[in-house]
């Protein structure tokens, strides 16, 4: 079984797929990891260099690969879900979770760390706080989609124990 965490960039993740995986004897890996292995490059460079749509056509390439995964926690970028169908094809191969933080914490870690962002490496702090209201009203009718919907409160170290508990 495959669970593909969805959410908004700073949402969490990455950083809680791996301690996910650890603690539960999943395999962890990070979509953008794999299109940079694949791409030879890191993510910054491909968004700069090739522009959003080829990045986004090599996202769902890479995306569909995971097909081959088994117990596998995959974290996706904040637009993967977005495109092509993506979410959908989530949900048919695997258990989406939408990984729902506030836009508080959301602003808050994306603040920290805006130069490791192609999408906002550029931006004020007022006009990321704008980016990341207009970008999650944007993209939350794909992440409802999700199969599971975790809020604040369960965005923790046992938030996936208690996942895997009820669908067992």
């Amino acid at each position: 079984m495959n669970f593909y965490l969805i959410g908004f960039m700073g949402s969490g993740k990455s950083y809680l797929g791996s301690i996910w995986a650890k603690q539960n004897n999943f395999t962890f890996c990070d979509l953008d990891t794999l299109i940079e292995k694949e791409e030879n490059d890191n993510i910054a460079n491909i968004f700069s260099t090739n522009g959003e749509n080829y990045f986004r056509e090599k996202e769902t390439k890479i995306l569909k690969k995971t097909l081959k995964f088994e117990n596998t926690i995959i974290a996706c970028g904040g637009g993967a879900p977005c495109f092509f169908d993506n979410i959908k094809w989530m949900n048919e191969n695997g258990t989406t979770i939408f990984l729902n933080e506030g836009l508080g914490h959301i602003y808050y870690r994306l603040a920290k760390e805006k130069s490791k962002r192609p999408l906002i490496a550029n931006l004020t702090n007022d006009e990321l706080m704008q980016f990341v209201k207009e970008k999650t009203k944007e993209r939350e009718p794909y992440y409802t989609q999700s199969k599971i919907i975790l809020t604040h409160e369960h965005l923790n170290e046992n938030g996936f124990s208690e996942i895997l508990k009820s669908i067992k």
